[in-house]
């Protein structure tokens, strides 16, 4: 279990009636243009760049704004100056670990938000919707 309770169950593995909550839907705002990832500056440690590559790459970075990837780019730099660092500090690391939770870096951190990240699974049946189809159709992308 986590500090936010444990980890919710995949949408195809949940069984019951629909909530209350999930009835209401979602508040959104409609924004015009496309967010680009904010550039990483040159001096970042290889394991920061190549974390911060694969959020680029990721499904969730789909629905990121340009304050999601400045936080990136902060995250980056923390992991750098920990990485560069002789001595281990453990608070550090922690606040690392909890800004890329924030960024729905791991699995658990996407489960809570209740967003799937499915890959290879268009090849079997490419005119099905997906998961993230309906999450575009929902912010108005599609």
């Amino acid at each position: 279990m986590g500090s936010r309770g444990p980890v919710p169950k995949r949408m195809a593995e949940r069984l019951g009636h629909v909530t209350k909550a999930q009835k209401s839907g979602v508040v959104s705002v409609a924004m015009e243009g496309v967010v680009k990832p904010a550039p990483l500056p040159r001096g970042a440690h290889p394991i920061a760049r190549r974390w911060y590559e694969a959020l680029k790459a990721s499904g969730q970075s789909m629905f990121f704004e340009p304050s999601d990837w400045a936080a990136a780019v902060l995250v980056a730099e923390m992991m750098t100056r920990l990485l560069n660092s002789r001595r281990v500090n453990g608070q550090l690391f922690t606040g690392v670990w909890a800004a890329m939770d924030d960024l729905l870096t791991t699995e658990q951190a996407r489960r809570r938000a209740r967003l799937e990240v499915q890959r290879g699974m268009a090849e079997a049946d490419d005119d099905a919707p997906t998961a993230i189809d309906d999450y575009k159709k929902a912010m108005g992308l599609a």
